[in-house]
Parts: C-alpha cells; structure tokens; sequence
C-alpha cells in the first residue's frame, strides 16, 4: 500500500472521529483527557501537524527571550506615544505588524524553530522601531517605496493587525490606474509572522510583471476559509485604498494551499476577477467520501466548500486556468474539475497536456510533463500569456450568465443575483441570456425564490422558467417566485427569511465583525453557564493559533445597543449570567429556555444539563446575526486542515460535560428559509 493511500486512510479515521455532530471523548479538540492550556494556547493533546513541524523546535535562553521582550516593549512605547500623538492608523498597522510578529513568537516558543529564530525575531523588531522612528519624525518613506515592501492593515473583523506585501512597479505613478494580482501563498510548515515579514524583504517571487501584486499572509495556513476568507478581501480592500487599483483588471492566482484557496476563493466570487491561475490545489475534502454516514445537516455543510467540483460551473463566465504537475498527485483532482465541467456540458480540444473550452469564454487546463508539485516553466510562459491577454482586455461583463451556489452567501454573478433559495444547501442554479442591447432577458432557475436582476435600465421583456413577465426598465428588477409563478417583488418583504450575509450556519458569523459578549450575572443553573464558559475559552484558543488574531471580548454589562447596530453578537451564558441573553430570551421563535427546561421545536430538554446554542437575525438588529454559546463550530482537526467544515448547522442543543470544552450535541440541525425548525 503505497503512502498516499495510508495517508487518505488516516484522515478518513481523523474524519470518522472528529467530524461527527456528537464528538466522542476521544475526538480531537476534546480537553477532557488533559488538563486546561493557558488561555491562546490549545491543549497539548490537539494536533498540531498542520500548524508546528514534529521536529523540536529551539528553546531560547532565558536571556534571549529578555532581550527580545525588551526590545519588544521599546516598540509598544513608540506605538503608544504614536497613537497619544494622533499617528494615522493605517500607517500605524504598518509599524504594528512588527511588534505583533514578535508578540506571536514569544506567545508560542515552539514557533522558535531554529538558533536564527531569535536574530530573525530581533531583526523584525528593529524593523518596526526604524518605521516608528521615521513616523515620529513625521515621515513615512514605504508608503512611496517601489519593488517589493510590507505592508499593514487593521482588520475590522477582529481589529488585529495583519501583514501584505506589495510589490510596485517601478513606473507606478500614483496617477494611472495599475492592475492588480492577488497571490495567494502555500502551506510552508515553518513561516509564520516573524518568518514570512523576513523572506518578504528579502526573497524572490512569482511576481506578474506590471502590476501591484499583494501577496497575502492568509493568517497563516487556514486556506484562506473563514477568517483567512475574510483577510483576502480586507487586503484588497487595503491594497485600493493605499495605491491606484483598476478594479476592472485584478487577477486571482495561488499554488498547493494558495491553489485550494483559489479554488473556493474564485468559485464563489465569480464575477470579481479579470483572470484566475489555479496551481496544484486540493478541491475535495477528505470528508467525501463518508458523505453518507454523516447527519444531513452535516452533508448540508460540505456544500459550502468541501467539495469545489460541486461549484465548477462558475468557471463558465470567469477567465480560468488550472495547473498542475504531471507526476503531482493532485492530478486527479485537477483531472476529476475538468471531468465535472464536461458534464456542465463545457467542451474542451487540444492535447491531454494542454486543453482549451470551446463552448466557454476562457478556460484553460494545464500540465506539466514529468512535473512534481512544482510549477514547469513553459507552463509558467503559456499561464503569464493567459493573465496579460485578460488583464489587456480587462473583466468582461457577460450576456450569458451560468452559476450555481447552494448558499445565499455566495449568491452573484455579475447581473445576476440569488436573493433566495427554496431550500439552502441543495444545488442552485441560473441560467441567464440577454440580448446585445440589453432589452430581452430569457432565464432558467433551479431552487430559487427570489432573484435580482441589475443593469436592466434597458429591459423590455423578461422571461424566467418560460414565464414571460412585462417589464418597465429599470437600474435593478426583483422577481419572487409565489405557487410556481414570478411576479415583480415588492419592496417590502413578508417576515423573515434567509437571505444573502443572514443565512446561516453559526460559522457564518464570522466572516464580518464579531463582539463576544462574556456573562456576569448569577446564572440560572452554574453547571450550564461554566459550560458555555469552557466553549468561549476554546473558541479563544483556537481562533488565537490558527487565525491570528484576538477574538474581540466584553462583559455583558459594558455592552451597548450601538454594539448591536456594528457586530454581530456572540452571547455566552444563560438568561440569568448574560442580561443580553435574557432581552433576547422569548424573542428567538424556535428556543424557549425557562430555569427548568430547554425546549427547540417540539424537543425539550432539562435546562440543568443542556446548554442551547445557535445562530438567528438579531431581534434586536434586524441586520446582524446574534449568536448564542458558541464560536466556530467545526473540529479542531479540521480547523488545522484545509476544510473547517462546520459541524452544527443553525443551532444545537449541548449536553454539560464536566472537564470538557467540546461537549456532546444531544440535537443539531438547520432551520429552514423562514428561520424555524422544518
């Protein structure tokens, strides 16, 4: 049996074990079999592989480390006296990134992989002590600097700071509008903060001549799914800001991990991008092939991107090419998307080394002969081609539109929007024509309740599903489905529903701004709160190490109802601990939670020893989401590999389990469009 197979063997087992809506004792990220990590460290017993290499790391001198936190304390003293001095935040994240790179280091020692880990550690804080130097001075020399220069951005999702490279090229001006290409990087086992700032000053790299590239940190080796997903598009949002961007022209690329990130990255953002490189990235996760054995409200949780195949017909209207090695053994993943497109009915000519779709705007299927998992470079030549002849032409608005999603987070493409789904989770679908001058419209859906239509200023006729509608012209046109029929949507809709950003699952939450709000009240029963306490401290550890970042923290008593109108809220404790929870408590329809029971739809169970959790529109702010006693829900195996897939859905019912963070689910599940239990 060769190794490849024994290692799909064990993350199958992984999977069996950890994966499941009601975790055994056993199951990764379970602390019950050792004692509790310090806060922002998880306990020794979780698997670290994926973020630590199983090589003993450096231990550092007692007086090493003291000359580090010296200098580190000089940086935090020039920050704060910035900060008192009213320095520009953006240009402060610029300095921040240093001492917090630093900061990351010292909190986990074993991230000190070698003797030079401590002189690259120094030398990243003399770094950030030059810049705040030159800030002080009034001076900020690398907002200007062309080639290659690091960069900060505050993040609103958690208010971390985090890192990007820019390069920019010599003839940039500030004047005229530049491309640009979003590089997403692999896993390399031993780069974290202080590593990748170093290789970032210093190190070749795939750069696509004439354009500012960022080169995204990720938050590290997440695959850029939820928090990472998040960092992909407050760097650009940065990278805008700070230079002169044509948002018509920006290109999407990445390989191995930055490859599966793509993946996912550009399927479900179709219409963002003028060209997308895919290099020798995993699309599938090791969950498909014991789909079956898992509760339907899990299955319904791997269509968000555990299987990308899934979602391959958003390739149709995007400038696409996939790469991969001839001798990789992510061929059969990259063969296995191409198979997928044929079915889409997408047909392709050439040689198997190099094909092209004939039916499809741009799509193009590379390989490199006699290749490992490395890029050739004929291939490189033929993929540089591909990018400069989209980037010249820049992103093309369609009139033909196919696209599929399965959640109304990923709902558009272009023109197009999915306002609503019939039932979340199961294969959506648009098939969208117009004519040349805009004024004929013939659709096709398949699970869809509501759709927009935008840049119809010209439309005369609409058809969907051979229902030809009469329409005025207009910049936008919603049409809602109602017994079979479309009809133009009013404005007003009718009690709430799931819609695009207020859909679910409680993972969800975190994609935008999050307050966690920590109980401190007298609980109605202790052995309930303390569990909803246990659950808040994993989900800081674990957000803490594998996405980089401090969840953001108050007490129930200090928050107002202007957080409610920022964040989403993340409530932990119970009606009598967290005095959010019971305004709340009554007016979230499926739970009704007394001292006595807890009861979700028709189940009930003794309030003593269950601990509710669960996602829904905020009562109190119809526009955020308010979650109760949970963070994100997948398993910690899963958080350190490339699919956290969540495990609950919309809501679970947890059973108390004394010593344990990661408790048993008694009830799971997903609520249906209307926000009620099915």
């Amino acid at each position: 049996m060769n190794s490849w197979i024994i290692g799909f063997l064990f993350r199958v087992t992984v999977v069996l074990l950890a994966t499941v809506a009601a975790p055994s004792q056993t199951a990764p990220g379970n602390s019950s079999q050792a004692p509790a990590a310090p806060k922002g460290r998880p306990p020794e017993n979780l698997p670290w592989t994926r973020f630590h290499p199983a090589a003993p790391p450096y231990r550092p001198t007692d007086e090493e480390k003291q000359q580090i936190q010296a200098k580190l304390n000089q940086l935090d003293g020039m920050i704060h006296q910035l900060r008192a001095a009213r320095a520009d935040d953006g240009l402060l994240a610029d300095v921040e990134i240093y001492a917090e790179a630093a900061r990351w280091k010292l909190s986990y020692p074993e991230e000190f992989f070698r003797p030079q880990s401590v002189a690259d550690t120094l030398s990243v804080l003399d770094k950030g002590l030059e810049r705040a130097a030159e800030l002080k001075e009034g001076r900020s020399p690398w907002t200007s600097q062309k080639g290659r220069v690091v960069r900060g951005f505050q993040s609103a999702l958690d208010g971390s700071v985090q890192p990007v490279r820019v390069t920019v090229p010599d003839d940039y001006d500030g004047v005229r509008a530049f491309p640009m290409d979003v590089a997403q990087h692999g896993r390399f086992t031993r780069l974290y903060e202080v590593e990748t700032l170093n290789s970032w000053d210093g190190a070749e790299i795939d750069y696509l001549p004439g354009t500012v590239q960022i080169d995204l940190f990720g938050r590290g080796k997440n695959t850029y799914h939820w928090p990472g997903e998040a960092d992909v598009f407050e760097a650009m949002a940065f990278a805008e800001k700070a230079y002169k961007i044509d948002p018509e022209r920006v290109t999407l690329r990445g390989f191995s991990m930055g490859g599966a990130g793509v993946w996912h990255t550009s399927l479900h953002f179709p219409d963002l991008w003028a060209a997308v490189e895919v290099g020798a990235g995993d699309n599938t996760s090791h969950r498909i092939p014991i789909l079956d054995t898992l509760p339907p409200y899990q299955q319904a949780m791997c269509k968000i991107f555990d299987n990308m195949y899934e979602w391959a017909l958003n390739a149709y209207d995007i400038p696409f090419a996939s790469y991969v090695g001839e001798n990789d053994r992510s061929l059969i993943k990259h063969n296995s998307a191409k198979e997928e497109m044929i079915k889409e009915g997408i047909q392709f000519e050439g040689d198997p080394f190099s094909l092209k779709a004939t039916n499809a705007p741009a799509i193009l299927f590379l390989i490199g002969p006699k290749t490992g998992h490395d890029m050739h470079p004929e291939c490189r030549k033929t993929l540089n081609a591909f990018l400069y002849e989209r980037i010249k032409m820049g992103r093309q608005t369609p009139d033909h539109i196919r696209f599929v999603t399965y959640t109304t987070r990923y709902n558009r493409d272009y023109w197009v929007t999915v306002d609503g789904l019939e039932k979340h989770y199961e294969r959506t679908e648009v098939d969208a024509k117009r004519s040349a001058d805009h004024s004929q419209y013939d659709i096709t859906t398949r699970n869809v309740s509501r759709l927009v239509l935008t840049q119809t200023d010209g439309a005369t006729s609409v058809t969907i599903d051979r229902q030809k509608l009469r329409a005025k012209p207009a910049p936008q046109m919603t049409f809602e489905k109602v017994n079979e029929h479309w009809k133009l949507a009013s404005s007003r809709e009718k009690g709430p529903r799931k819609k695009h950003g207020l859909q679910g699952p409680i993972d969800d939450a975190f994609l935008e701004p999050f307050l966690v709000v920590r109980p401190t009240g007298t609980p109605w029963n202790a052995a309930v709160n303390d569990q909803a306490l246990r659950i808040l401290q994993r989900f800081d550890r674990q957000y803490t190490l594998a996405y980089r970042g401090h969840i953001r923290i108050q007490d129930d008593k200090d928050v107002t109802a202007e957080d409610f109108t920022r964040y989403h809220v993340v409530l932990f404790g119970d009606p009598g601990s967290n005095r959010w929870i019971a305004k709340l408590n009554g007016k979230l329809p499926p739970l009704h939670w007394t001292k006595e029971t807890v009861t979700m739809g028709r189940k009930s169970f003794p309030a003593a020893e269950s601990v509710p959790a669960l996602i829904y529109a905020n009562p109190l702010s119809p526009n955020h989401y308010v979650v109760i006693n949970s963070g994100l829900t997948a398993a910690w195996a899963d958080w350190a590999g490339d699919f956290p897939t969540p495990r609950y859905g919309d809501f679970a019912i947890f059973k108390v389990q004394l010593g344990s963070d990661d408790p048993e689910a008694a009830y799971a599940g997903l609520f249906d469009e209307s926000w009620k239990l099915p």
